[in-house]
């Protein structure tokens, strides 16, 4: 008898144990969604947005944020929502109607129908260039990249972000793949209102002459002569390694003609020739 009480005050131990440990699990699941919590995008020019309070269906309105960023509302006259997030303007307008006594205790949502004051143009070799809004505040490179359907197969590895920050004008160059390396995070841009994409055309070399599939081929990173040749088909019988030459484009503009090794890495715009054996 004594050692079943035992047991059951043992059980019974856990069972509290358990219920007070309980809400410091569910406090610390709260504290960690609200820091992963995404930060909110800012209303401006021309943006549709439609504000409801509760109960008072004739507070309804739609309308667009004017260029100078106000809103004609009823009983308010102009409210300046520009520059505010949603909850902001929302907590404005009730502060609005409970102080002019217009609404002893407002519930307003406002919902953004269309964004137009904050767009990034993105342009150049993707699958569906055009503007596109930024509809939370932390909207990267890779983002806007994916709402543009990605790179095209003719784009290149770089894209190029221009715009402003800080009142001054700013041009960047971003290397893809290494956004995706271990820390790339931190080198996805934070885009802002107003900045462009540019999505430059694959870089191109050029072979022929004695070679299986001469014509335009794509510069793939670190490609060597011996991998140019390779993704031409290779050499003919009538091809030798010795009669290659590469026409490559000097800082001056000028043309040189060189005799490379098998190793030696290729450049944008070369031009690689193979001779005929004369044996």
């Amino acid at each position: 008898m004594n050692a079943r009480r035992r047991l059951v005050r043992a059980a019974l131990a856990l069972v509290l144990a358990a219920a007070a440990a309980a809400p410091t699990l569910v406090q610390a699941q709260s504290s960690a969604t609200g820091a992963a919590a995404p930060a909110e995008s800012r209303l401006g020019s021309g943006d549709l947005v439609r504000i409801v309070v509760f109960q008072n269906p004739d507070l309804t309105l739609e309308t667009r944020i004017t260029e100078a960023g106000v809103v004609s509302y009823p009983l308010l006259g102009q409210v300046r929502l520009g520059g505010l997030t949603v909850t902001a303007a929302e907590k404005l307008i009730a502060e609005g109607l409970r102080n002019g006594n217009f609404v002893k205790n407002p519930q307003v949502t406002l919902v953004l129908l269309q964004v137009r004051g904050s767009q990034v143009s993105v342009l150049g070799q993707v699958n569906r260039p055009g503007r596109y809004p930024i509809e939370i505040a932390d909207t990267r490179l890779t983002d806007m990249l994916a709402n543009a359907g990605g790179v095209a197969a003719s784009g290149a590895d770089t894209v190029v972000v221009v715009g402003q920050r800080n009142g001054q004008p700013t041009r960047v160059e971003v290397d893809l793949p290494t956004l995706f390396a271990p820390g790339g995070r931190d080198r996805d841009l934070v885009l802002a209102n107003g900045d462009t994409l540019w999505v430059d055309r694959q870089p191109l070399v050029y072979i022929y002459g004695e070679v299986q599939r001469p014509g335009a081929l794509r510069l793939e990173r670190n490609m060597t002569v011996m991998q140019a040749l390779a993704a031409g088909g290779g050499l003919t019988l009538r091809g030798t390694e010795k009669g290659i030459r590469v026409h490559r484009k000097a800082p001056d503009g000028k043309v040189q003609v060189v005799q490379p090794t098998m190793d030696d890495k290729m450049q944008e715009g070369d031009v690689v020739f193979v001779r005929e054996s004369l044996f």
